[in-house]
């Protein structure tokens, strides 16, 4: 039996835009500053920015993303920072969903003791962990290492992206862990084969955030490395503008260079969750 559509009428495109232009406006809130940068980008070197909204720049100089790693090894910088996310990112998926796996199995007074310690962690600001870190990464050799902006991988990185994996795993029902228990599977196993692949889209979004947040550390580099070979493309963008403050157009390519992953790897992420959502 098919299902009969209803006419789009006057009041229902009226409806409809209705409907969607507070979220139109909102994205062109965020959409708007990054079409300015890719503009600025394109615009001939040592020009100042435009007085008004230049969608287009005349002439467009595509050059300039090829100029700029004239200025600074800026492939060295990428590259850099692409070795501490591919390591950082999928180390923090493990550790943190073995945190919050172990969270999730244990008794209520450790699990709330262990929940209220999480919350009060992500309450400590990151500038009073500097110091700290900086004196055990000294004590461990991992000062201008590029292991240095990895370690926090190894802790989870962000008390944040346990939570969200232990919430996950709480309204898992606790008679499908039972059950793999009774089949003799033990808790590397449960972790592996039952708890991860109900978890996979937290699993996309603290890879989503670990990476948003790995990939544009800025202070990190700053303090942990010494040698440019070790720097990642942050603390490039930075040299960059010190190098040549005026140059508008090779800035705007290091703050392309900057975003273009992240939304990159969102709209490639983006697709699992509607191909989820529609079922």
């Amino acid at each position: 039996m098919t299902r009969k559509r209803r006419p789009f009428t006057f009041s229902a495109s009226v409806a409809l835009v209705a409907q969607h232009a507070p979220r139109a406006a909102i994205a062109a809130l965020f959409v708007l500053p990054l079409i300015f940068v890719l503009s600025a980008s394109l615009r001939a070197p040592n020009q100042a920015p435009a007085r008004t909204i230049e969608w287009i720049p005349d002439p467009i100089s595509w050059s300039n993303y090829v100029r700029v790693f004239d200025f600074a090894p800026f492939g060295t910088y990428i590259g850099n920072s692409f070795l501490v996310v591919l390591i950082g990112v999928p180390l923090t998926a493990v550790v943190a969903s073995w945190a919050g796996f172990a969270m999730a199995q244990m008794g209520s007074t450790a699990r709330r003791n262990l929940l209220v310690f999480s919350v009060m962690l992500l309450m400590v600001p990151i500038t009073a962990l500097w110091l700290t870190r900086f004196v055990i990464f000294r004590y461990l050799g991992l000062v201008d290492t590029i292991g240095a902006l990895v370690a926090p991988a190894i802790m989870g990185t962000s008390p944040l992206f346990i939570l969200l994996y232990y919430w996950t795993f709480r309204r898992v029902p606790s008679e499908v862990f039972a059950a793999a228990r009774l089949d003799g599977a033990g808790n590397l196993q449960i972790w592996a084969i039952v708890a991860m692949p109900l978890a996979w889209p937290t699993t996309v979004a603290v890879s989503v955030l670990s990476f948003a947040l790995l990939w544009s550390d800025f202070i990190s580099p700053l303090i942990y490395l010494k040698s440019e070979q070790n720097y990642t493309l942050p603390v490039g963008v930075q040299l960059l503008q010190q190098m040549d403050s005026t140059n508008w157009p090779f800035l705007m390519v290091g703050a392309a260079l900057m975003t273009i992953p992240i939304i990159v790897m969102f709209f490639f992420i983006q697709r699992f969750f509607w191909l989820d959502s529609r079922g």
